[in-house]
């Protein structure tokens, strides 16, 4: 094992590229409809006039479509970018990779400081190989960049707890900490393992100090005016959605064991899991472990509270550096207790191969591209549909046709701007389609995924033979032009 002991970087160029695989991959994969609309918020700012507090969505009709988003300086970067390189996809994906290598020497001093050389070493090669951790890293998401922000911010906020006169630690830590917030409102978790830092070392003072108060002021004003701000947008404009709404709701017990069953697979790996688990037993009664200890509470009460909302499985991304540290504790345990060469060689492979292996079957299925024929039929759209005409898309809800189409639209089916699912039955159907027909619809799309609603659906396939021209057909979707409504 002693071969590991200096080689974080070594690990951390492995990490970044593994990451640079499929860089400029379509917005296709599991995660499309997430990416596709950070995408089209980017494109709209580059389109349309770099308006940074009004990101505008593709999914509000003939509307303009402001909404409600956590602060969009991802996508508003990438237009900036644009404006030198022209639209790529690799543009969007590349921020998350750059600010996951920044995080990498600060999640490591930060391990190594508490735990020790081997320790640190396990973790970071935990932390950059996690499933979970290397999806969320290469798509354009503020999960990762925000979490990556939250680790470097606690690095400092620990530097400087110890040395107040460290002034630069203080001021960086506190926009670090300020920036992940805006980035992701729910990366504010990260305030529990703060919160501990500050009264290990200040105890009953920790509210006297003038120093933590302006830090909890640059660490949550700036959020909290940005969130006040993006909720009047979502009030004012249609489709009147605010990003992340409805995320808090307790939900039932078979729902949060599906979500239990993920983190140890697809989130983590089981050795990951696993060693995680026994790193935690094992420094449970250690100080030095306390502030991720405390940090795990927190995301086991975030996954119960926000039950609705961990539907989506970035939302467990901060268990990857808890686990990671964890189970680098429980790695240095089992190393320090091996005293022959051939034993620890045969532990550290086992440990690699153990994450290695599953690690790469999970990101294979993550990165399959479930979306690819909304990209193909949004490229057809681009070329055939007018400038200006707007869409109708059974979608299932993923917003891709839209990005790639470069083109306004609804789904279908969609209440509110919002989607639906899929009809109730013909009627409603019919009826949903004959609304936003006569609102200005002009072309309809169905996906491979969608298109047996025709079939299923007697009168909805009924309505779309007798109202609109299949103009274009293949296996992969299919897109009608409405005729005129009449009358």
């Amino acid at each position: 094992m002693s071969g590991m002991y200096h080689r974080p970087v070594l690990i951390a160029i492995m990490a970044v590229g593994v990451r640079l695989v499929l860089i400029d991959q379509p917005f296709v994969d599991h995660w499309s409809w997430r990416q596709s609309d950070v995408a089209a918020i980017a494109r709209n700012y580059f389109q349309g006039g770099f308006h940074f507090a009004r990101p505008q969505i593709d999914w509000a009709g003939d509307q303009p479509g402001y909404v409600g988003t956590e602060f969009p300086i991802l996508p508003f970067i990438a237009a900036l970018l644009y404006k030198l390189f022209a639209i790529h996809q690799w543009i969007g994906r590349i921020q998350g990779v750059i600010l996951f290598a920044i995080s990498l020497p600060f999640f490591f001093w930060l391990v190594r400081k508490r735990f020790g050389e081997i320790a640190a070493l396990w973790a970071l090669f935990f932390y950059s190989f996690a499933p979970l951790g290397i999806m969320a890293s290469r798509c354009f998401m503020p999960d990762m960049p925000s979490l990556a922000l939250s680790i470097i911010g606690l690095y400092l906020f620990e530097r400087w707890i110890e040395d107040e006169n460290c002034k630069t630690a203080f001021i960086a830590s506190a926009l670090c900490i300020s920036l992940s917030i805006l980035i992701k409102a729910t990366t504010a978790i990260i305030g529990v393992p703060l919160a501990f830092l500050a009264f290990q070392r200040f105890r009953g003072s920790v509210f006297q100090r003038y120093s933590l108060w302006a830090f909890a002021g640059i660490a949550l004003l700036p959020s909290a005016l940005w969130y006040w701000h993006a909720y009047e947008i979502s009030q004012q404009f249609y489709p009147h959605h605010f990003f992340g709404a409805g995320g808090i709701k307790i939900m039932s017990i078979a729902w949060y064991w599906k979500i239990a069953r993920q983190i140890p697979m697809s989130t983590l790996t089981p050795a990951v899991f696993l060693l995680g688990c026994a790193g935690a037993v094992v420094s449970f009664s250690s100080s030095r472990a306390a502030p991720f200890q405390w940090w795990l509470v927190a995301m086991v009460l975030f996954i119960v509270i926000v039950g609705y909302g961990n539907r989506h499985p970035w939302y467990a991304l901060p268990f990857v550096p808890i686990f990671a540290v964890f189970a680098g504790i429980a790695c240095d345990f089992v190393a320090k207790r091996i005293s022959n060469r051939a034993v620890a060689r045969a532990f550290t492979i086992a440990c690699v191969v153990t994450v290695i292996a599953p690690a790469a079957l999970y990101c294979r299925k993550l990165y399959e591209p479930t979306a690819g024929p909304m990209r193909e039929a949004g490229l057809v759209l681009q070329q055939i549909a007018p400038l200006g005409a707007t869409l109708v898309a059974a979608d299932n809800g993923d917003p891709t046709i839209f990005y790639y189409a470069e083109r306004k639209g609804w789904h279908f089916t969609e209440h509110g701007g919002i989607f639906y699912g899929e009809p109730r039955d013909s009627r409603q159907g019919v009826m949903d389609l004959e609304r936003l027909r006569k609102s200005g619809a002009t072309l309809l799309v169905f996906s491979s995924d969608t298109e047996w609603w025709l079939d299923y659906y007697r009168e909805l396939g009924q309505y779309v033979s007798d109202n609109a021209e299949l103009v274009r057909s293949t296996s992969r979707f299919k897109i009608y032009k409405f005729k005129p409504v009449s009358g």
